[in-house]
């Protein structure tokens, strides 16, 4: 019995494997005649035009009536061929000569091409992305048509139909694909339409936009990073320009227009997220487009203002402005100041900000007393910051203490009244530094001593407590590079120390001095034998769990 089941199975499975190939010869059948009646439609357009009629048909044809999720392509194709052949005929310019009739006539392909037109704007907006992309193609291609066929029709163009192109890229649904289509293969390649697409962009970023919106814009601008320098030559143009409009050949109205689209965009409902991206090119895709940075003072302003990492990422932007602008801000130092707190050397953009701060405190005309104050305050951070943090510290003090001897009293301060250094030494003294003030110039730093460092000379981790010796030893290094520590981690350092497993230990390192028998239970155990061992209550007083 079995060999019959085998062969009913085989010639099942033989049957189910033809049947694909018949619906498949069946749809291709379909394409082709498809295919044959829009040629013969188009064909016939083009023979009279008494077969005008034949567009309408066309149209219908698109299958976007209800809904522009699955086109015809072919038909879209076909009605920009169509449409192209009328134009460059001269069949869409007007004449105040031509008979009444005639005038009719071109009002019809103008409504046409319009529906046409709105036709593909659904298409990019709806459709999948390779339906999407042939759509924006053939609605670039009507543009260039109209514009070199249409007397007078090029600042109408730009302000309308090319409006509601770049509009619906931006409002597409996934439309990533198709913004690098129109960034790369247009706005990129074609001076004209970035030109105008900067307008374009700044006149729909000025009123309050979605955040996936923004996104968008964002992303599109950010693309165009190639900004004309003063002596740009302006050649390639998508559409050849009117001898008028001499702003396409100007780098300052390009700039203009770019800068226009970058201030709407900052000036809208942008999310934390978003600034934070914003701040991360701010100066190398941003400022380039400004003719007047200055204009981006009070976003980055606000920015600095709001503190934390958002704070961080705008210093740059902002310390540009300072040196290269002469922007006035007084208070730079101060608020550079108050973000040195101990969430700073936990953040992930620690060796960002060490960076920026090497530059900003690079001056050698900078008062003693500030740098005093930025030298204490990292000095009372490293008492509580993890070892890849401490390990940057040092090395960026002893740079300070080199550009700035003045400070170097910090290190070797000494007492020479003996009864008052005895006094000191049995009693102890406070500290003149005071933490709690704002104002650097103010805190006493410059009268204090660096007591934290030779606390961290006696680190448990060794790599710490050796570089934190460098300080309390001669200075005979010119200088140290901060790149070679910033990129530190704890894990790094971990994994340097135990990683080879043939550096021997010098001496047992001490976990515990006494090990409790519990941790976080209040009532002693049976098994504990009755015997409250006492670190287990200190432990538990650590913890609220209510």
């Amino acid at each position: 019995m079995a060999a019959p089941v085998e062969a009913s199975k085989k010639r099942k499975s033989n049957k189910t494997a033809g049947a694909p190939s018949k619906r498949r010869a069946v749809a291709e059948d379909d394409f082709a005649e498809t295919l044959s009646t829009i040629e013969k439609l188009e064909n016939e357009i083009a023979e009279s035009r008494k077969n005008y009629n034949n567009i309408a048909t066309l149209i219908s044809m698109l299958n976007v009536q209800k809904s522009a999720k699955n086109p015809e392509l072919a038909v879209a194709v076909s009605l920009c061929r169509v449409f192209s052949r009328l134009m460059a005929a001269g069949n869409f310019a007007e004449s105040s000569r031509a008979a009444e009739n005639e005038k009719i006539v071109t009002a019809w392909l103008k409504e046409r091409c319009l529906e046409y037109q709105r036709a593909l704007l659904s298409i990019i907006r709806e459709a999948d992305t390779t339906s999407q992309i042939t759509a924006l193609t053939l609605s670039m291609r009507i543009i260039k048509e109209r514009i070199t066929h249409i007397p007078g029709a090029e600042n109408a163009v730009w302000s309308t139909n090319f409006k509601a192109i770049v509009e619906a890229v931006i409002e597409a649904r996934d439309n990533q694909d198709l913004q690098s289509e129109l960034v790369n293969k247009f706005m990129k390649e074609f001076e004209d339409v970035r030109y105008h697409a900067f307008g374009q962009i700044a006149e729909y970023a000025a009123i309050r936009r979605r955040s996936d919106v923004l996104d968008s814009l964002i992303s599109i601008l950010t693309a165009c990073d190639d900004v004309p320098g003063d002596d740009h030559k302006f050649k390639n143009f998508f559409a050849t320009p009117g001898s008028q409009n001499k702003r396409l050949t100007s780098v300052n109205s390009h700039k203009k227009r770019a800068q226009e689209a970058w201030l709407a965009i900052l000036r809208n409902n942008l999310s934390q997220a978003q600034r934070k991206s914003l701040l991360r090119i701010m100066v190398h895709h941003i400022e380039p487009w400004f003719s007047r940075p200055e204009l981006l003072m009070d976003f980055l302003t606000d920015c600095y203002n709001v503190g934390g990492a958002t704070s961080l990422l705008a210093l740059s932007g902002l310390f540009y402005l300072i040196q290269e602008k002469n922007l006035d801000y007084p208070q730079f130092y101060t608020k550079l100041y108050s973000l040195l707190d101990a969430d700073l050397l936990h953040s992930k953009h620690r060796s960002r900000f060490f960076r920026l701060l090497n530059t900003f405190l690079a001056s050698t005309h900078l008062p003693a007393a500030l740098m005093a104050s930025f030298i204490k305050r990292l000095a009372r951070l490293a008492l509580n910051a993890p070892p890849s943090a401490i390990v940057v510290i040092v090395p960026f003090m002893y740079n300070i203490f080199k550009n700035h001897p003045t400070c170097s009293f910090m290190m070797h301060r000494e007492i020479r009244d003996k009864e008052l250094a005895a006094e000191i030494e049995a009693e102890g003294m406070d500290d003149p530094f005071d933490p709690l003030e704002e104002d650097p110039t103010r805190t006493g730093a410059i009268e204090s001593c660096l007591w934290e460092i030779v606390a961290l000379q006696s680190h448990f981790h060794p790599n710490v407590a050796s570089i934190a010796r460098i300080i309390s030893e001669q200075f005979t290094k010119q200088h140290y590079n901060l790149e070679d520590f910033l990129d530190h981690t704890y894990q790094g350092m971990v994994e340097a120390e135990l990683g080879s497993g043939e550096k021997p230990l010098r001496k047992v390192p001490v976990v515990e001095y006494q090990i409790p028998k519990r941790i976080f239970t209040d009532r002693l155990l049976e098994e504990d034998g009755g015997v409250d061992s006492g670190p287990a209550s200190f432990m538990r007083g650590l913890w609220d769990f209510s």
